[in-house]
């Protein structure tokens, strides 16, 4: 599926049909633009809403970003026709939520093909974005998720599962987690990886807590995530900073590479490495470190 390999280390969203607020995200650094037709948009103004947003997809310039759109679950009155009206131009992507079993998606994937058809996009051409913990059995099937071809990330959610659960928090006093919802974010990265597809973090909800997003962000990046869904301006810089290498590392993973180069030619791939024995797992990191440094060279700047 097209789209797996796309830069998404800010995904932002953008509430459905509000244009300025449209105006200010494609300005923003953002990767990529969630146009929301969900919790954005109140259940009298889903026809107006969705009819405004396939507008923008058909005349907007969106300047290089991807554009995706948050569909509504299809276990409401408005998630297919979300599909029909939004596919005459057809997004990039869409962002599903409160996703519970694959049979869904595969549902989602089967009208999209017939929308790629009817409007004459070309084939398997709209990938989708997963929020897949935001149910209860969402949480236990995540793993199976991206047998479905269309499937070129995984978020996850915390907020609408603790809703789920009846639970009045999802994080300790402290900031962190608590372990039901750790283990959420344990299982969408290892089924994203292991599934060949994006690990996207779910949202910092403080906006106004910079420290708090920063350290969310860099316990996000140093597990394997890629990039982190925002929902204020001001957390995109941050969460692109998080999740670009810095020139430190860039430069570190230069030097490395250059060693293994010199090692190699004595027929060694086990080496001393500035005070740190280092091996193959260690350049496969620093390739991964400089592959990841020229993709936004190229796709973000």
């Amino acid at each position: 599926m097209n789209g797996v390999d796309r830069l998404r280390r800010s995904c932002h969203f953008v509430p459905g049909a509000n244009e300025k607020m449209l105006t200010k995200s494609i300005a923003s650094a953002a990767d990529c633009l969630i146009l929301d037709l969900e919790d954005a948009v109140t259940p009298d103004r889903k026809d107006d809403a969705r009819e405004i947003v396939a507008g923008w997809l058909g005349d907007v310039d969106f300047e290089g970003k991807e554009r995706t759109v948050r569909m509504n679950p299809l276990d409401t009155p408005w998630g297919l026709k979300d599909l029909e009206v939004t596919m005459r131009n057809a997004p990039d992507a869409y962002v599903v939520p409160k996703v519970s079993t694959l049979n869904e998606l595969e549902t989602i994937s089967s009208e999209i093909s017939k929308w790629e058809r009817e409007y004459g996009h070309p084939e398997d051409s709209v990938g989708l974005i997963l929020v897949s913990t935001e149910t209860p059995l969402g949480a236990l099937n995540v793993p199976t998720f991206t047998q479905c071809d269309r499937v070129i990330a995984l978020s996850w959610g915390a907020e609408d599962l603790s809703a789920a659960l009846g639970a009045p928090r999802n994080r300790r006093p402290d900031g962190s987690y608590l372990d039901v919802y750790v283990h959420c974010r344990n299982m969408v990265l290892l089924s994203a990886v292991a599934g060949g597809v994006q690990p996207v973090d779910t949202v910092y909800v403080d906006f106004n807590d910079s420290e708090g997003l920063i350290e969310d962000c860099q316990e996000a990046a140093w597990m394997g995530y890629t990039g982190k869904i925002t929902i204020h301006p001001n957390q995109i810089e941050i969460v692109n900073a998080a999740f670009s290498p810095s020139p430190e590392e860039i430069d570190e993973a230069e030097r490395l590479i250059e060693a293994f180069a010199e090692a190699e030619k004595e027929g060694l791939m086990a080496i001393s490495f500035e005070g740190k024995m280092v091996d193959v797992p260690h350049l496969t990191r620093a390739r991964k470190t400089l592959d990841r440094a020229a993709q936004i060279q190229v796709q973000g700047g």
